[in-house]
């Protein structure tokens, strides 16, 4: 337990309540990064970025997975908004929804796979001091 009095920073504490988003933001924003949170869907957004549009079968080989899986995870993604489709005839092609942020396929997801991948042994960067104290 502290032995001061809180808060200790009420400017800080003021400009991070203004700026958080809402419990609801956040749960909506949590259930849609769960949907992310797969290698099978977020390889098929990386494919589906990079070839505009493909049919379940094509994506299914460029990815080298069965067409169950990429059916399925097509269609969690279709549900929440991520990818949709346009049919031609009977084929029916996937691609990602126009609204689709672009700063998260080109830069966002990138980065995350390089920060994944990096040696946790690394220094760890410093820790920030919230009252400037040590």
């Amino acid at each position: 337990m502290a032995d001061h009095a809180h808060p200790v920073d009420p400017e800080r504490v003021a400009h991070a309540r203004a700026r958080v988003p809402s419990a609801e933001e956040t749960g909506r924003l949590a259930g849609l990064l769960s949907v992310m949170a797969d290698p099978v869907r977020l390889r098929i957004v990386f494919a589906l970025d990079e070839s505009e549009e493909l049919c379940v079968g094509d994506l299914a080989l460029a990815l080298d997975i069965s067409e169950d899986s990429a059916s399925y995870a097509l269609r969690l993604l279709r549900a929440a908004g991520l990818v949709v489709v346009r049919k031609e005839g009977r084929i029916v092609y996937n691609r990602l929804a126009d609204d689709f942020p672009e700063p998260l396929r080109d830069y966002c997801f990138r980065q995350l796979i390089e920060l994944s991948g990096r040696d946790n042994d690394a220094a760890p960067a410093p820790a920030r001091s919230h009252t400037g104290h040590h």
